[in-house]
């Protein structure tokens, strides 16, 4: 099932829309940063203008904005988190709702972005285009639901892990014959061995944890020195946040880009060249605006009042450290330097394939780019275990129990 509703997730990129001139429209593509990315998350979908190109971008957009809103808006925080399960249906409901209209807007803006390689520009063209790109991209979170549902992984990240590796193969062999036609044997070995190195790099980091002690008060040692057990211990990740910095830090530096294309402005237009890769603003402004989205994110998740509350009503307790305010302190200086930690990994993330493309002169494969590899390998360690965990639970199934009421005493 898994695997038929990724190929059925694959069958829009190739259904494409019409009256557009796509050579003249990919050729524009490679210059466009954002445009690029997002190209890649949808599989290709965008340069080869398929019907189902915004993919599943809509709905992460819409989950974006309503994890904002639960922290402004005290009653959808209460859905989040007291109501359970409900709650949170509720949400995803709402957020489904949300993403249409994300969709609606997104192709409005496709559409009139295409509008210099359309041949014939109407508004019969326009309605129907964008109709089906709506459509195409309700379909693909209809389809992730699904994927969701069989428990095998989460949907959206399982969607966007099939796109990017869908879309690496052409990468890798544009980047091959490259370094084949220019005899650059040496940037092409560079090259193979950084994303080794990338790939075991991010995997150690993804699974690095920060482990705070914790003790119950409910459980005791049964050893002679007595007192209370340490028996559980309150995990934080060093990179909580995932790769959203890297992803709100590229819609941030085309933001100018994009007004400049509306206004005319001049500088604006000097500002986004600046900001453009391989402008003299970008790797320093990409660095700041990935440490901030990073740390802003990282207390987004982890409330330190919240968790401080929680361990205090279950009645866990930090070593040498208060219940209350203390604790939410102490919370609070350790995500401080967690995320510090974590920010220099995304930023070296960013950085580093831009880095490898200057020193071995080659244009590194798209699947290169520190986002899609952090997607690839976060994705592949979350379904790999949640296989595992249904491999064992079939397992325990498969075990018959006796029935002791068939033997007598």
């Amino acid at each position: 099932m898994l695997l038929a509703y990724l190929a059925l997730s694959r069958l829009g990129i190739y259904i494409p829309l019409g009256g557009v001139n796509r050579e003249a429209f990919v050729g524009n593509l490679d210059q466009n940063s954002l445009l690029s990315t997002l190209d890649s998350f949808s599989g290709g979908g965008i340069g080869r203008l398929g019907i189902c190109s915004l993919g599943i971008v809509p709905f992460i957009n819409a989950q974006i904005v309503f994890q904002l809103l639960a922290q402004i808006y005290p009653k959808l925080q209460d859905l989040q988190k007291r109501e359970g399960e409900a709650g949170r249906k509720k949400i995803l409901r709402y957020t489904q709702y949300a993403s249409v209209g994300f969709a609606i807007v997104q192709a409005i803006g496709q559409v009139f972005y295409l509008r210099p390689y359309v041949n014939d520009f109407s508004t019969e063209w326009v309605l129907s285009s964008v109709t089906l790109l709506t459509l195409g991209s309700v379909l693909t979170t209809y389809i992730g639901e699904r994927i969701s549902d069989l428990k095998l992984g989460n949907g959206t990240s399982l969607l966007i892990f099939t796109s990017i590796i869908s879309y690496f193969p052409a990468s890798v062999g544009r980047t091959v014959a490259q370094a084949f036609q220019d005899g650059n044997y040496v940037g092409l070995a560079a090259i193979t061995v950084s994303f080794f190195l990338l790939v075991l790099g991010i995997v150690y980091v993804q699974e690095a944890e920060r482990k705070i002690p914790l003790n119950y008060a409910s459980r005791y040692n049964s050893s002679r020195s007595g007192g209370l057990q340490r028996s559980a211990y309150l995990p934080f990740k060093v990179n909580s946040s995932g790769v959203m910095p890297i992803i709100f830090s590229t819609s941030s530096l085309a933001l100018p880009g994009t007004l400049a294309r509306f206004t005319g402005l001049a500088a604006l237009k000097n500002t986004a060249v600046a900001l453009n890769p391989g402008g003299s603003l970008y790797l320093p402004t990409n660095i700041l605006l990935i440490a901030f989205f990073n740390y802003y994110y990282t207390f987004l998740q982890l409330d330190p009042d919240d968790v401080s509350e929680q361990l205090k009503r279950q009645g866990a307790s930090i070593p040498l450290v208060r219940p209350g305010k203390s604790t939410a302190a102490f919370l609070k200086t350790v995500l401080s330097r967690i995320s510090v930690l974590g920010s220099a990994f995304l930023a070296i993330l960013a950085a580093g394939p831009s880095v490898i493309e200057q020193v071995t002169h080659l244009t590194a494969f798209r699947g290169f780019a520190g986002t899609s590899v952090l997607i690839l390998v976060g994705c592949a360690t979350d379904t790999a275990r949640k296989v595992q965990a249904e491999i064992i639970s079939q397992k325990y199934k498969n075990i018959e129990f006796y029935n002791i009421d068939k033997f007598g005493p």
